[in-house]
């Protein structure tokens, strides 16, 4: 399991309270006690790398591989321990923001990270208990808690390639009322992502704005929204409409995505004996394609979830138990339409599921936590899938403890597996059944006072992966269930040390073997774009009015697919480093100038084979705080 370090402006012991983890149970948990490989990052270590997007901090968390297709704000895809990039669920503020427009695959490339209070990392699989898509693991981005007083802060910065970014952050209220309030924009002139210095730069901009409320009318009661709206526009060089080769093309895209969602609780304190929780919550995307500025193709979709759950809390012979039982309803609209086709690829579609989940979670006597979850997912359109979990976390003796889980997870196929893109070209396949992985991972902890070091070893299995194929008598493209099953296993290794008075470092180190096999008994390759290989270094000095954060991930070599030659062929992507620093000086209370830099080793590297990354980039600006 990661090492959290807990924030502070002095060195303290690792012994105090761990951080609470919101996706490792169906109830918020410890994550000493929850049994699973987390990795947490809090807000002053967001706040003293002052990365633009949530990606940079994602990359130097352990098991994870990011694969950016050029600069800024083009598509950034994540797996998580060699899963697949639609195989991480992403929650924002509990809003899930899997959109089925993207194919159930979270963009990345659209989430910034100003004004973000916290970032949570659960690896493994977690379908038993929050469905579909949660194979490689889920990710849980949060604002500031309202309920924590006033406070507001803003900073803008400029810098390399026309690159301006502005936040503004605010928190009203007290430990009964709270609203948070962020806003974010970006933009730049971005790279020619073909990098051959003759094309036109690929520029990009984002505009966020989010919100969380709570009220809690009663000590025990409580009321929340939140919501968070996204719009980014990006430029990006697709393909030649004659040869589909790469080509230096004007092509754009415009993504807006809207969450909502509302809650109820009563049993906030963990001390009463039930927990009642409803909630429900929506999310709207759409994905407008242009070419030279014509429109080529749309689609846009929405999700309702509903949902309610029941918790009791029991306490008998020095063991505490938590037995929980909930419900879901989703329902999907999916809608494609194009102008380039003349309607060919045009397409309404909806589906709908109903889960029923069971969870029993029980520590025994403050030695031993165990936890045992079971899921059935009732779908409209395809075969019902039950997956389950179970896990144990033991504490051997004082900073010394041991966990062990099991795991399934489960990926719903897309609309376009579904029902197909182009008729007379990619038809659909009905028949399809739900991608499916079951894993384990082995691991233990020691905390001493100031160090605190991790090793775990995870394995996983993946069956019905959903490949291409291609019938060579109709013609036809389309999708099916692989035959073939496919591994994945590693090491992480991580450690966390407070060695100087305000100081935090930590670093971890993955190895990972993921093949791919589509056909049973057939060959094993390695999968693309994982490497086999990578570690990172991050960290954040506060001393006076001096504050200084960073991080350097190192990506090995991976494999990737180059279809552009013919036939198409397997190439190897080389390793690099990528460097990125911060620091900033309060000149007087409240205002704090800074500079930070990316890529500082000025790395030519490509996550993607064909296109170019960015290369070193500078940056300037302002803060200011005003109150907490």
């Amino acid at each position: 399991m990661s090492i959290v370090l807990i924030a502070a402006a002095q060195a303290v012991p690792l012994s105090v309270p761990d951080p609470i983890l919101v996706t490792a149970a169906r109830v918020p948990v410890e994550s000493n006690d929850s049994g699973v490989s987390s990795t947490v990052i809090d807000e002053e270590r967001i706040e003293s790398r002052g990365e633009d997007q949530v990606v940079n901090y994602l990359r130097t968390t352990p098991g994870t591989a990011i694969s950016v297709s050029g600069g800024r704000g083009t598509q950034a895809q994540l797996r998580i321990r060699g899963a697949e990039a639609n195989h991480t669920l992403l929650f924002i503020d509990g809003i899930s923001f899997n959109a089925p427009t993207t194919g159930n695959e979270p963009r990345f490339e659209d989430i910034l990270a100003g004004g973000l209070g916290r970032i949570e990392i659960v690896r493994g699989p977690q379908s038993a208990l929050w469905g579909s898509e949660a194979i490689g693991g889920v990710i849980a981005l949060d604002s500031p808690d309202p309920l924590g007083g006033t406070r507001v802060s803003g900073y803008g910065e400029y810098g390399s390639r026309d690159s301006l970014r502005g936040v503004l952050s605010g928190t009203f209220g007290d430990d009964r009322h709270g609203l948070t309030l962020t806003a974010s924009r970006s933009e730049s002139d971005g790279i020619d992502i073909l990098g051959g210095g003759t094309g036109e730069r690929d520029g990009y901009t984002n505009r966020t704005v989010g919100l969380v409320g709570k009220i809690r009318p009663a000590p025990n009661g409580e009321i929340g929204v939140a919501a968070r709206y996204i719009d980014a526009e990006i430029a990006f060089d697709g393909s030649d409409p004659v040869t589909f080769l790469r080509a230096d093309t004007a092509d754009t895209t415009d993504a807006e995505t809207f969450g909502i969602r509302g809650w109820a609780t009563l049993g906030v304190d963990p001390a009463m004996p039930w927990s009642i929780h409803a909630e429900a919550q929506y999310l709207d995307s759409s994905n407008r394609n242009f070419l030279n500025a014509a429109p080529r193709n749309r689609t846009s979709g929405d999700r309702f979830r509903i949902s309610g759950q029941v918790e009791r809390r029991l306490s008998f012979g020095g063991t505490r138990h938590n037995l929980i039982a909930a419900i879901e309803q989703e329902d999907e609209n999916f809608q494609a339409r194009d102008q380039e086709f003349g309607g060919a690829t045009d397409q309404d579609r909806s589906r709908n599921r109903t889960a029923y989940i069971g969870e029993w979670r029980a520590e025994w006597a403050d030695i031993l936590t165990t936890d045992i979850t079971v899921r059935h997912d009732d779908f409209s359109d395809f075969a019902d899938a039950t997956t389950f979990r179970a896990l144990a976390s033991a504490e051997l003796s004082p900073g010394l403890s041991v966990f062990a889980s099991y795991g399934e997870g489960i990926a719903q196929p897309t609309f376009f597996d579904l029902f197909g893109f182009f008729p007379g070209s990619f038809v659909g396949n009905p028949a399809l059944r739900p991608e499916r992985s079951a894993g384990y991972e082995i691991g233990g902890q020691w905390r001493g006072e100031n160090v605190a070091l991790s090793v775990t070893y995870f394995r996983s299995e993946l069956e019905n992966e959903i490949v291409s194929v291609f019938d060579s008598t109709t013609f036809l493209s389309s999708v099916a269930n692989a035959t073939g099953e496919s591994g994945r296993q590693g090491i992480e290794v991580a450690i966390g040390a407070t060695p100087l008075p305000g100081l935090r470092i930590d670093a971890n180190y993955t190895y990972l073997d993921a093949d791919d096999q589509q056909v049973a008994g057939g060959a094993e390759l390695r999968e693309v774009r994982r490497p086999r290989h990578s570690a990172n270094i991050s960290f954040d000095y506060r001393s006076g009015p001096l504050t200084i954060g960073g991080a350097i991930a190192y990506v090995g070599d991976r494999r990737d697919t180059d279809f552009d030659l013919f036939p198409s062929q397997t190439v190897t992507l080389d390793d690099y480093f990528l460097a990125s620093a911060r620091i900033g000086y309060e000149v007087t209370e409240g205002v704090e100038v800074f500079a930070r830099g990316e890529n500082l080793f000025d790395e030519e590297y490509q996550d993607v084979v064909g296109y170019a990354t960015p290369g070193m980039a500078v940056y300037g600006g302002v803060r200011l705080r005003f109150g907490g």
